[in-house]
């Protein structure tokens, strides 16, 4: 059933779905159209929030390339490749291909997302090399996994609030992850998806007359030989002692603050991940190879996420966004805030997929209201950050990384995406209602 439901979506997005550039040129001219219609906002004051906006994200875009490059980095270590190959080896069939590596980025993007992004996309190649499926199901269910990431460890609203001085302590306090990540309903949804989604990937296998093969020979990542070379630099830059060193040190370092502070943060997410890749790669020059990988494969957030910055402020200077969540808000009871906190958090993400710059759009608009309606404050932000996560399944943008390693474009893996939005988002909206 699921494979004829899903042949007309992938038709239909391999036809009109076009590069993931033009998608936030056409975006941020609908967005300029409705700030102007709706809130009647003059044309040449929504092209000044735009360029004002334009680069006031650099700081997050920074933490959010960190989170990326430090967990394509640690993907790439030896250690972690030889698994995935070792992993890849014992699957013998097309369907044991698909379960496994949706089952894998999962695990992973529950870890960190950058990390989930990369391991899904490379352990999606290491498959394609041992078995017979089709590659474009395979890279999309290896994104797949990639909804389950704000449930997770690099949860941006569960970590920003949960990290003093915040900007909405003052409304709700320091809320440990034990009341959002680790909490009895967040863990439920989570171990759902983790059975749903490798289930749903596995039934849209196409049939053998409709399966795209790929030639494995072109699925061999790049080999970068070190020179050897008698220079007392290039011996300093590939030796063990430094890398070895320095990831102890920052590991060390991690040890101590989680024992006199606990509690994750981005910041240690990514310090974590940038000190366990040293570590693992062992040489500087191992891990500044890995760099030069993960730097390539995210040149495409690079050059659009001031676009998306650019239209967030649009959509907050103009009031698009609060008035979009107001709406939203005015639908609902204590009861169903965590619904419409969701449904109008993947609207939102759309037009702004960042989860810390959505968090800061809408929290000034649902906290206020969840605790004058004594809605559960934890439940609200969860769902903020689930439906964050949950329409990156058909926006492009965090697909960039997975697509520029696995060789494919976004047209080729969003028909499969599409049918799993439409499941996943029933499961979510289940489980934040009544669990």
């Amino acid at each position: 059933m699921l494979t004829n439901a899903a042949k007309p979506f992938v038709k239909l997005v391999d036809r009109y779905l076009p590069d993931p550039f033009v998608i936030v040129l056409l975006l941020t001219l609908l967005v300029f159209v409705a700030a102007m219609v709706f809130q009647q906002q003059a044309p040449l004051t929504v092209i000044g929030y735009w360029g004002d906006g334009f680069w006031s994200l650099l700081t997050f875009a920074m933490q959010m390339m960190l989170v990326l490059v430090t967990g394509f980095m640690l993907a790439t270590t030896p250690l972690i490749q030889a698994g995935l190959d070792r992993l890849a080896c014992r699957v013998r069939t097309s369907g044991q291909a698909i379960v496994l590596v949706t089952a894998v980025a999962l695990i992973a993007s529950w870890l960190n997302w950058g990390f989930g992004l990369v391991v899904g996309a490379f352990f999606a190649k290491a498959l394609a090399r041992q078995v017979q499926v089709d590659y474009r199901l395979l890279v999309a269910s290896a994104y797949s996994g990639f909804v389950i990431w704000h449930g997770g460890l690099a949860g941006s609203v569960p970590l920003t609030i949960a990290t003093k001085g915040h900007f909405s302590e003052s409304l709700i306090g320091v809320i440990p992850t034990s009341q959002t990540i680790f909490s009895g309903f967040n863990l439920t949804l989570t171990l759902l998806l983790l059975v749903v989604i490798p289930l749903v990937n596995r039934l849209m296998q196409p049939k053998d007359e409709d399966t795209f093969l790929i030639d494995p020979a072109r699925l061999q990542d790049p080999v970068i030989e070190s020179s050897v070379s008698e220079r007392p630099a290039d011996k300093l830059e590939q030796s063990r002692w430094l890398g070895w060193l320095f990831g102890g040190l920052g590991l060390l370092y991690l040890l101590n603050y989680f024992y006199l502070q606990g509690g994750l943060n981005l910041n240690s997410v990514n310090f974590l991940f940038l000190f366990a890749a040293i570590l693992l790669h062992q040489s500087p020059r191992q891990l500044l190879n890995s760099l030069q990988q993960a730097i390539s494969g995210s040149a495409g957030i690079l050059l659009q996420f001031p676009f998306y910055a650019g239209m967030m402020a649009v959509m907050v200077q103009s009031g698009m966004a609060q008035s979009l969540s107001q709406f939203f808000v005015g639908l609902a009871s204590s009861e169903t805030l965590p619904f419409w906190s969701f449904i109008s958090a993947g609207i939102v993400n759309i037009f702004v997929p960042s989860g810390g710059g959505q968090w800061a759009v809408q929290a000034p608009i649902m906290l206020p209201a969840a605790l004058e309606l004594g809605a559960d404050i934890e439940r609200v932000a969860m769902a903020i950050a689930w439906g964050d996560a949950w329409t990156n399944l058909i926006q492009p943008f965090w697909a960039l990384p997975v697509l520029a390693i696995a060789g494919l474009k976004a047209k080729d893996i969003m028909g499969f995406c599409l049918v799993q939005l439409v499941i996943t988002g029933l499961i979510i909206s289940l489980v934040l209602s009544f669990v």
